[in-house]
């Protein structure tokens, strides 16, 4: 296959929340997953994106088998992926995943339809790819693209106009239970910028006391400051939760910080008082059986989702008028990437022809019986070779513009490239220890059967095997197949 755009991940369309938290990746850990698969067979660029609500990863990929597998090593040994989970990910190319792209950075995707917060989160994930230098030509100018789109929707439809988001959703869910949220105290675990904006929307609405816990004191302190509230210990966010009515939980810990025991005796010194946690962390912070304790109303993103989704009518004209500037952007995009593609073809086929005509010519001169040549004899023939050389390159340009559509440059493009380009050998990603002595071969490929084939049909994968990894028999089964028109939608 030609190099492509791909793009491979989960969100919460098509995960839940217990399932996206396995494979969330800290921002510490971004690093070093794009410092590896910047050196994988197959990649030749990548960025990861990962909030609350997806993880992504962009590529470009040289040859999207080798890409695929590469990330399929990397989730497998770094985040345990098992054969079941394998579903929760999709799996676009090309045109769609340019289209998923765009719509991503215009908060289309977004469980919260217009939220503005994602502009920042590619960004920043654009930006951190861009200083490890694993971002290059074509991504570049896709995020670069992405972003123009997103604000030219915004400019010029209503998709973020009265925009809900999550904090604004996590009071919305408060007052359904509370009513009016006059004198309710409020505690925040965690200063982060989401603690914050979900404390303003709750003074906002009425709420009174704030009080703020963090780790690191100043930085609750510096919280506090700005929502003229008081700032505590973080050993002492027990009795804090023993005082308070609602609890807004968003902090960094990669694990949870409130356990069902633990809510049990808290919801015991309240008399069994009602406590709204709303958990809007991820990973989460709060033990999921705590929903099980009387007394503790616990909910977490996936519950938001169901109050963003019952407020989502009214955006829905706003969104249709988005989705038209997407689809034309990304139409107009796709075919400048797409001339793109063949611009280092064209540049190694002027090379190779300039090395053979060379070889050619000195072979032709040095034939004894053709010479000598004079200097003018030999200045001529050069001339006349680079003349020739010149008016075949200046063809290559001109007619490559009739075959824009992936369907015809697929028959002329991979011979041509075959023949005038040298592929650079990378790194190979190791597969894990647990399967790949058992199952790799000496090529590379898994249990045998070669790669797997990305223009195999959904539902019909070819080559590549893994072992069910404790969600079967142990067994090997074809792991992964990869279709041009999935969607997520």
């Amino acid at each position: 296959m030609e190099p492509t755009l791909m793009v491979i991940g989960l969100n919460h369309r098509t995960a839940p929340v217990a399932v996206r938290e396995r494979f969330w990746i800290s921002e510490d850990r971004r690093y070093q997953a794009l410092g590896r698969l910047g050196q994988a067979d197959g990649i030749e660029e990548v960025v990861v994106l990962a909030t609350c609500n997806r993880t992504e990863f962009l590529l470009w990929a040289s040859e999207p088998t080798m890409a695929a597998n590469s990330l399929l090593h990397f989730l497998s040994g770094e985040y345990g992926l098992k054969l079941c989970e394998w579903e929760h990910f999709y799996r676009l190319l090309d045109e769609a995943a340019l289209l998923h792209i765009f719509r991503v950075a215009s908060s289309l995707d977004s469980m919260v339809l217009g939220e503005p917060q994602i502009i920042a989160q590619v960004k920043g994930a654009w930006e951190q790819a861009r200083n490890l230098g694993t971002t290059g030509r074509f991504l570049d100018a896709v995020l670069q693209k992405a972003l123009t789109v997103s604000k030219r929707v915004r400019n010029e439809t209503a998709i973020g106009n009265s925009a809900v988001s999550i904090p604004s959703a996590a009071v919305e869910l408060a007052k359904q239970i509370f009513g009016l949220l006059e004198s309710r105290r409020v505690l925040l675990l965690g200063a982060g910028k989401m603690s914050e904006i979900s404390a303003r929307y709750l003074v906002n609405s009425g709420a009174s006391a704030v009080t703020v816990i963090n780790r690191t004191l100043e930085h609750a302190e510096e919280l506090a400051a700005k929502l003229n509230g008081t700032a505590a210990a973080f050993d002492d966010r027990w009795q804090c939760m023993v005082e308070a009515d609602i609890v807004i939980s968003s902090t960094s810990c990669p694990h949870t910080i409130l356990t069902k025991l633990e809510a049990q005796r808290i919801a015991s010194e309240r008399k069994r008082a009602p406590l709204v946690i709303i958990d809007i962390a991820m990973p989460r912070d709060i033990e999921p059986a705590v929903r099980d304790v009387k007394g503790v109303l616990l909910y977490d993103l996936d519950d938001l989702e169901k109050v963003v989704k019952h407020n989502a009518v009214g955006r829905e004209a706003a969104a249709l008028d988005a989705q038209k500037i997407v689809s034309e952007e990304a139409q107009g995009f796709r075919r400048r990437l797409q001339a793109e593609r063949v611009v280092p073809t064209i540049v190694a086929l002027r090379r190779r022809l300039d090395e053979i005509c060379r070889q050619e010519l000195e072979s032709f001169i040095k034939e004894d019986e053709r010479g000598p040549f004079s200097r003018e004899k030999k200045k001529l023939l050069h001339a006349v070779t680079s003349q020739t050389i010149q008016k075949i390159a200046a063809c290559w340009p001109a007619n490559s513009k009739n075959y824009q559509e992936r369907e015809s440059r697929s028959r002329w493009l991979p011979p041509y490239s075959a023949c005038f380009t040298w592929k650079r050998q990378k790194w190979r990603l190791p597969a894990p220890n647990h399967w790949r002595e058992e199952h790799e071969h000496p090529n590379g490929s898994i249990a045998g059967h070669g790669p797997a084939h990305l223009d195999q049909p959904s539902g019909l994968p070819t080559g590549g095997f893994l072992p069910s990894a404790g969600c079967g028999s142990g067994i090997l089964v074809p792991w992964f197949s990869l279709a041009r028109d999935r969607s997520v939608r």
